[in-house]
């Protein structure tokens, strides 16, 4: 089986703060009051400081008021990947297998209709509920794997593909890892053995 992380993965950027960027150029008034918090915890996402818990406690409330006000979530995702599903990587489509499974931070709603379009069939994200903007489960550095063993149990990961080293407990499993920056593709590990020093 080959898993691969989606955002700067095979995505060309982060989708997340991408649509983020839709809705606030859509809806300035209101969407700007988050700008600044979102700005904060996309940071901390990037510099691998984000917990967890931290999503959940001090953000997720964005996503509920979010939630709260647009009701036609579903339809404005559609448009944002008409609008932005060609920044799909063209590597991926040159080694895409069936049995591909993508593991993203961004959330399931949003990242279910370009798995369809792609043609990816098993796909696990952030779990939010998009009536309510509750979140039930985090696909993010250990939550992946979490998130992964909960439907695949202990199944042997063969490849890894992921641009991030918070990705780390998730390259551990696995028995290869490339390591995505831009279109370049670095092999890490081999047979279970990195080929250098993680920093």
């Amino acid at each position: 089986m080959t898993v691969f992380d989606f955002d700067n993965t095979i995505y060309d950027g982060e989708s997340g703060f991408d649509f983020f960027l839709y809705y606030l150029k859509k809806y300035p008034k209101e969407v700007a009051k988050y700008t600044p918090k979102f700005a904060e915890a996309f940071f901390k996402y990037k510099t691998g400081k984000l917990t967890i818990s931290e999503v959940i406690n001090d953000y997720g409330y964005i996503l509920k008021e979010c939630c709260a006000k647009f009701d036609n979530i579903e339809e404005e995702i559609s448009i944002f990947w008409d609008e932005h599903e060609n920044k799909i990587k063209s590597f991926y489509d040159k080694i895409r297998k069936d049995d591909d499974v993508i593991l993203s931070a961004c959330p399931t709603v949003i990242l279910k209709e370009i798995c369809r379009r792609v043609g990816i069939k098993n796909f696990i994200g952030t779990e939010v509920d998009i009536e309510t903007g509750d979140i039930h489960g985090i696909c993010y550095r250990e939550g992946k794997i979490k998130m992964f063993k909960e439907i695949y149990g202990d199944v042997e990961i063969d490849e890894f593909y992921t641009d991030s080293i918070n990705d780390k407990p998730f390259m551990d499993i696995a028995r290869d890892v490339y390591f995505v920056t831009g279109d370049r593709i670095e092999k890490l590990k081999y047979n279970g053995v990195y080929l250098r020093e993680l920093k």
